[in-house]
């Protein structure tokens, strides 16, 4: 079969080039194809019959829209209207649609195409593969964020039916504690009291790094007083270092203290992971905490707390993988004292989150050190945080009247046992709308309220509540606590967001709980 010669630009027939033309017609991987512009083909390339199982001479008079996949016949016909009536110095754009195989299946081609006197000159590839691989990219990547939000869902759900119940195990244990027991009995309370932090605090931490893996775990930037930050981590450790019989030591001049900006609950979290390591690793000897506060002209002000400890220490071997996830100095540990080893990579990852830097050095044996250095400016000077009116702290107490809305009977219950040595008249409600009814019927100065119950939920109840206020503009603004066994950031902004002014976790000890009220209510 032959093919008359086709024209150069000049109009002349040339005989070498016809024959480079039809050489190339031959041995072309991609499908070449001229067309009049009726669409009618001229001449195909040899390559149609290995792409389209078409032999070339069974297409030539063939309507080359009659090959295309019904579907595409729009797109197809617009991309004609556009590559016939395209003018000079006009982009050149791609189409791609799909073409019958001789067979009858589909091949997808992607075309590029220019028009020359009353002929159109159009190549093709056939990108089957790449678009079937692009649409599988495409498919993989929404079925992973589908998982990773069914995880997130699934973790914020395990999180509040794990919390609900250990609130009630740690609440009323806390306050068991706080009543007369046998030495036997204490010693039973406390290994329960033990077991409880323990699994609130692997839960959390699994928490912080199912948000740190997806990217959710923010900052909450926000004034904040230094001593109320520290006190709940020091308080505790201590604590909870006298009861293993170690000296527990805390170094803090005059100057590290006021009002400064940034995530008080996170440098809290990663001053209490790194005492409770200290803790749970010193069988005897000491731990010690030194804090210090760099003010340099024209440098940012930095905070920064050592920790040191007399215990079992690590090698130099085990330090690179010390802030590593789910590592620990050696597999032993693990067996001895239990843990994770979750704890020092969150702390990590929180300090170059505000842009800190940690470290650690040890000796086997003899004990281990760790310093944080966090970017901390002031939100106010010292003179000006000293200066404020202590009135509030002064005024005498009074009995306060407290409306919990918790729809937990063992919640309600840890609640009342927490504030029963204390002056407060406890109203307690089942929903939401028994809260707002109650709200609307007498004044409360507090309320605690639980974040998921059944009817109308906390937050609905709290937006209700403000609006209550809203209409009583002359009643004083009521601080709303909320409580909740949901944990992640979001809810927190959640609470926020509705009118909430504080956030607590469950499970709730006294200590949180009562440390809580004092911010909200100083009286």
């Amino acid at each position: 079969m032959s093919f008359a010669p086709v024209p150069s630009l000049t109009g002349q027939p040339t005989r070498d080039h016809a024959a480079d033309l039809a050489t190339f017609f031959d041995v072309s991987l991609d499908l070449l194809v001229i067309r009049d512009l009726a669409g009618f083909i001229v001449r195909v390339s040899a390559s149609w019959a290995a792409t389209l199982g078409y032999r070339p001479e069974d297409l030539i008079g063939l309507a080359i829209l009659t090959l295309v996949h019904p579907d595409d016949l729009p797109g197809t016909r617009a991309s004609v209207v556009e590559v016939e009536g395209r003018r000079p110095g006009d982009p050149v754009l791609g189409h791609v649609n799909r073409y019958r195989h001789r067979d009858g299946h589909y091949v997808t081609l992607e075309w590029r195409a220019q028009r020359f006197g009353d002929r159109i000159y159009a190549v093709a590839r056939d990108v089957t593969a790449k678009i079937a691989a692009e649409q599988a990219l495409i498919e993989a990547k929404s079925a992973a964020e589908a998982a990773n939000r069914a995880k997130s869902d699934f973790l914020a759900n395990m999180s509040h039916e794990i919390r609900t119940p250990l609130n009630g195990v740690i609440g009323i244990v806390d306050a068991l504690s706080r009543t007369p027991l046998s030495p036997d009995q204490a010693e039973m309370v406390d290994l329960i009291a033990a077991s409880g932090v323990t699994l609130e605090r692997l839960v959390s931490d699994i928490l912080d790094v199912s948000r740190i893996e997806a990217g959710k775990l923010e900052l909450e930037l926000r004034p904040f007083d230094l001593d109320e930050a520290l006190a709940a981590p020091l308080e505790t450790l201590r604590m909870r270092a006298e009861d293993k019989g170690l000296a527990f030591h805390v170094e803090r001049p005059a100057h590290v203290r006021g009002a400064f900006v940034g995530d008080s609950v996170r440098i809290g979290q990663i001053l209490g992971n790194l005492l409770s390591n200290a803790v749970k690793f010193t069988a005897e000897g000491s731990v010690c905490v030194r804090f210090a506060l760099s003010e340099e002209i024209g440098a940012p002000t930095l905070l920064s707390f050592e920790i040191e400890d007399t215990g079992v220490g690590f090698d130099a071997d085990h330090a690179a993988q010390l802030f590593q996830r789910f590592s620990q100095a050696d597999s032993s540990i693990t067996r001895r004292f239990g843990g994770t080893g979750l704890g020092l990579s969150i702390c990590r990852f929180l300090t170059e989150m505000m842009g800190g830097r940690i470290e650690a050095a040890s000796t086997p044996g003899v004990g281990s050190r760790f310093r944080v250095e966090l970017p901390l400016p002031r939100a106010e000077s010292p003179t000006a945080h000293d200066a404020h009116d202590p009135a509030a702290s002064a005024r005498p107490s009074r009995r306060l009247r407290v409306l919990l809305a918790e729809d937990n009977p063992i919640n309600q219950r840890v609640v009342q046992l927490i504030l029963a040595d204390h002056a407060a008249e406890l109203i307690a409600v089942d929903d939401g709308a028994q809260a707002v009814a109650a709200f609307e019927a007498g004044a409360f100065d507090l309320v605690l309220m639980d974040m998921q119950m059944p009817g109308m939920d906390g937050l609905t109840a709290t937006r209700a509540l403000r609006a209550v206020e809203a209409a009583r503009p002359s009643a004083p603004r009521t601080p709303i606590l909320m409580l909740s066994a949901n944990a992640m950031a979001e809810h927190r902004d959640a609470a926020r967001a509705a009118g909430a002014d504080l956030h607590l976790a469950k499970p709730v000890t006294a200590r949180d709980l009562l440390t809580a009220l004092a911010m909200l209510v100083p009286n």
